[in-house]
């Protein structure tokens, strides 16, 4: 493996690291603030996992929130991992460019 390539994977992996960090506490921020009501009928009826709605589409996640969800995230916006990844490449330039 090329040392670019070993190098690019060590800052995804650290990126997904922080990112996964990020979005626990996000779930349990939400879980608290919702008091752990975070699916609408449609997502309990199908067995969703909560933790599942912060990951991946918009649409998805939308479709099966709670409305105290949907409102928590009026306030503290869902961020998906594309957001978080460019919000993180900026600020490591930031720190490397000044």
């Amino acid at each position: 493996m090329s040392l670019h390539f070993e190098n690019a994977l060590a800052e995804w992996r650290e990126c997904r690291a922080e990112f996964d960090l990020a979005l626990y506490a996000a779930y349990e921020r939400a879980a608290d603030a919702c008091r752990d009501a975070l699916l609408n009928e449609r997502g309990r009826s199908a067995g969703i996992d909560p933790l599942s709605l912060f990951m991946g589409s918009d649409a998805r996640a939308y479709a099966y929130a709670s409305e105290e969800l949907v409102e928590h995230w009026a306030r503290y916006p869902r961020v998906t991992f594309a957001r978080f990844e460019r919000i993180w490449i900026a600020q490591r330039e930031v720190e490397m460019y000044g």
